[in-house]
């Protein structure tokens, strides 16, 4: 035998013996330890996402209804207004003039009813005496009762000439945040004909966050009678694209009364709390929408599955300490580390929980238990 045969034949045996002695030592009852859990139930609700928009519960227009020279804003841009607060000033001089003339008629017509009322009383009187005829006091009485309606008429045009006046003072119609101004201070306004937006208020105190869900996901959330009881709709997680300093729950206020028949889907809109003022309108957003309760869900922790040609697998560890390769139907993940397991398992399985690639199915391991979550 050559040195170099000798050599290649001597290094063959040894890695013989390390084989043989490693699977002796198996033999012996040496098993790796391998970390295991148990399979649990528990409550669980299942979530679906949908994408959606924000925007205010009320979006109401300051507008100009009169024609005149709109004054310089008495608010700065985006702050929050209150209702009644003034906001801009019209300066129409006619309308100052028509409150004038109103007010002038109205006197008129008062001391015409003056007199009405008294010649009426006199001619009343004087027929008792026959010094009249019953014609003069039907023209009386036919005057005075002009006299009182021409009172009437000149009230409603002071009233209305008053109205158009106030129109003058812009004040914000509710509380929100406001929306920089449209219009210069200076600008000639033509508001009578057609009412001009000078800005536009907000009110995002309360936000409504609207999205869309598929005909057959309303079937299975608000239509079957064993799960809608179930779940909880005055709290729904929101999530947005970057985090906030806070957290935010909708509470599902509207249902649209029909699916749209060209795209299979139904709005919904969700009433939603903004106390620190960081939800803006137009904002996107991801709806986590309920849809469904499962009283006594299985769970496994999620890195314990595998995936195969066959499709999703757990390592099962039987009473002897065996490892059985076992095939599952998983579900939804749940708080982001458990998983659904619907079959392949029952609760109380022991299953091998990490270093999946060092375990083969019939291999003897030491379990070691660690809490199912």
């Amino acid at each position: 035998m050559t040195k170099h045969a000798f050599i290649i034949y001597a290094a063959a045996a040894l890695i013989a013996t390390g084989c043989h002695r490693k699977e002796a030592a198996t033999a012996d009852g040496a098993a790796p330890r391998i970390d295991v859990s148990e399979v649990i139930t528990d409550s669980i609700t299942l979530y679906r996402d949908y994408p959606g928009t924000l925007s205010a519960d009320r979006t109401v227009d300051v507008v100009c209804r009169v024609n005149g020279t709109v004054s310089a804003p008495r608010y700065k841009p985006g702050q929050l207004v209150r209702r009644g607060q003034v906001l801009f000033t019209i300066d129409a001089p006619d309308l100052r003039d028509a409150v004038s003339e109103a007010e002038a008629a109205l006197a008129t017509a008062r001391s015409e009813n003056a007199y009405a009322e008294e010649h009426y009383q006199a001619v009343s009187r004087a027929l008792e005496s026959h010094a009249v005829s019953k014609m003069e006091v039907s023209q009386a009485l036919s005057a005075r009762d002009q006299s009182r309606a021409a009172i009437k008429n000149a009230e409603a045009a002071l009233s209305s000439a008053r109205t158009r006046l106030g129109y003058c003072t812009v004040t914000a119609p509710i509380d929100g945040h406001i929306t920089i101004h449209n219009y210069s201070g200076g600008t000639y306004v033509p508001g009578e004909g057609a009412p001009v937006t000078l800005a536009t208020i907000y009110d995002d105190s309360h936000m409504l966050a609207r999205f869309s869900i598929e005909d057959a996901s309303f079937q299975r959330m608000f239509l079957n009678p064993n799960n809608r009881h179930l779940i909880d709709y005055t709290a729904i997680p929101l999530h947005f694209a970057e985090s906030l300093p806070h957290s935010y729950t909708a509470n599902l206020d509207y249902m649209a009364p029909n699916v749209d028949p060209s795209t299979g889907t139904m709005v919904l809109e969700a009433v939603v709390d903004n106390p620190h003022g960081e939800l803006k309108a137009g904002m996107y957003l991801t709806i986590h929408m309920p849809y469904k309760v499962e009283p006594r869900a299985m769970l496994v922790r999620a890195a314990s599955l595998g995936t195969d040609q066959l499709g999703r697998y757990m390592y099962v560890v039987s009473d002897s300490g065996r490892v059985v390769y076992t095939p599952v139907k998983t579900g939804d993940t749940v708080a982001d580390t458990m998983c659904v397991v619907e079959s392949g398992v029952k609760p109380g399985d022991r299953y091998v929980t990490s270093a999946l690639l060092k375990v083969r199915d019939g291999m003897r391991v030491d379990p070691v238990t660690i809490p199912s979550r």
